[in-house]
């Protein structure tokens, strides 16, 4: 039987394959292909440099044995890095260069260790100075379970979370999506699982990352040209923690590049959790095949907390501040601030900071001071559809007329209206906006911004329209 390169490899996947985990085996063997084989020497062809250097740092000597034993002491290994192509050709190309260049092709004595690692490999999160790949967790130590207070706004999305740190990977939970408004703890818990797993598990990878902080890394991979590096570090990971992943909306080469990532540690059994404003079909602008994904697990919402887990938040924090304060103030408080557990805090932490600088007493009067000063300055979240219902309100017609195909002029205006008032504000892109008011494109919503600036600068009705809804908006 002829001696091929595919033999060869193949019989040293045999024996690879009865010596280590089989998920390491599927992780870091079956994407390599056999390209070449010259004498002794054997080239194979792996993804990414990133791939070539988790192989030496970790296979290196399996790898030694299995060549040894088909192709003798002698026997050579020589990596093929497959590169990206950045020139718009959809299939990737292989380059060759001298060996002397150690960035594409590694051609040694298989027992010699890599000594020379090229620093454009390390990730932001690998630790300078440590060899093996180790990688910071990112995590907060002061958003824990201990002082994530449960009640019913939480209840589900707690629990969830528990079961996923007792079991990571391994519950139904998988990916667990926390969705919720601003301020109600989406991170606080996020992290909060992270750091049970670290404790539980202390061999688990945990990553926590925001949804722009990993678009960033992704555009830097791709201006690098080595997206395959990217995709690579990610998939190692045991536990990925992405915050406020509808940052990814209107974002298809980043949402296409975590599809992947996804895929790869969903179907190997480790552990996705996801934190979002919305709810998966309330998401806009993100691939039918990436939400589908998110519905796998569950999604659990952080709902606004009642008046009793107010107190308890409150009491809590004073606990761990080593404040007293009396129950009326506290109740007080809780009683006015009903939005979110950030502005909650905030307040109090005002509170004790107006007392402790002036030499005050913290009295009711005080609080209430605070109180009116504080929620008068929080800004107030406007959504997209509430911006449509009191246009809608306002020119008395409904919200599917507004949104209609009808050219008629004063529905035209109101539907500009809402278009332009959403883009004031709310943080939603162009496309977004559009895509909720009457699934038009980012085009039209930026001619009825125009439209709406013209006209009020002309037409005295029309600027008394704009006037009028701008009061009821900022309400």
């Amino acid at each position: 039987m002829e001696v091929t390169a595919e033999s060869v490899w193949n019989n040293c996947l045999s024996f690879i394959k009865d010596n280590i985990q089989p998920q390491a085996y599927k992780t870091w063997f079956e994407p390599i292909t056999a390209v070449k084989l010259t004498d002794n020497a054997l080239s194979i062809q792996v993804p990414s440099k990133f791939f070539y250097e988790w192989l030496e740092e970790h296979y290196v000597k399996i790898l030694k044995v299995a060549l040894n034993k088909e192709l003798g002491d002698r026997a050579k290994l020589v990596y093929v890095i497959k590169m990206e192509n950045t020139y718009g050709n959809k299939q990737p190309f292989t380059e060759k260069i001298p060996s002397s260049n150690r960035s594409a092709v590694k051609s040694q004595n298989i027992d010699i260790p890599l000594k020379n690692k090229n620093p454009e490999l390390k990730n932001p999160f690998v630790i300078p100075g440590i060899r093996n790949v180790k990688i910071e967790s990112q995590l907060n130590p002061n958003y824990n379970f201990e002082n994530f207070l449960e009640g019913d706004s939480n209840r589900l999305a707690r629990n969830a979370g528990l079961a996923v740190a007792n079991k990571p990977g391994g519950t139904s939970f998988n990916p667990l999506l926390i969705f919720g408004g601003v301020g109600l703890g989406k991170t606080h818990l996020a992290h909060a699982i992270g750091i049970d797993i670290k404790d539980k598990y202390p061999e688990k990878t945990v990553l926590y990352i925001s949804a722009e902080k990993f678009t960033q890394q992704y555009i830097d991979s791709v201006k690098k040209n080595n997206r395959n590096d990217f995709i690579h570090f990610y998939q190692i990971i045991d536990v990925l923690i992405i915050d406020d992943v509808q940052f990814l909306s209107g974002k298809s080469g980043t949402q296409d590049v975590f599809f992947h990532i996804f895929n790869h540690l969903h179907q190997n059994g480790k552990q996705v959790i996801l934190t979002s404003d919305k709810a998966p079909v309330d998401m806009q602008d993100i691939e039918q095949r990436l939400l589908s994904r998110f519905k796998w697990g569950l999604s659990a919402e952080l709902q606004s907390p009642d008046f009793e887990t107010r107190v308890s938040i409150l009491k809590n924090k004073l606990y761990r501040d080593g404040v007293e304060m009396p129950d009326d103030i506290v109740e007080y408080v809780a009683k006015h601030i009903k939005t979110n557990v950030r502005e909650l805090e905030g307040a109090i932490i005002s509170l004790i900071a107006q007392s402790s600088f002036n030499k005050k007493e913290i009295t009711i009067s005080l609080a209430k001071e605070i109180v009116e000063k504080f929620v008068k300055n929080t800004k107030r979240e406007v959504s997209i559809d509430y911006i449509q219902k009191v246009v809608s309100d306002y020119f008395q017609m409904d919200v599917d007329t507004l949104q209609s195909k009808t050219r008629k002029r004063h529905i035209v205006q109101a539907r500009q209206l809402a278009m332009f008032f959403a883009k004031k504000y709310t943080k939603a892109s162009l496309a977004s906006i559009g895509s909720q008011i009457g699934k038009r494109d980012h085009a039209t919503v930026l001619h009825a911004c125009k439209t709406v600036d013209n006209l009020s600068s002309t037409d005295k009705q029309f600027r008394k329209y704009v006037e009028d809804i701008s009061k009821k908006l900022a309400l």
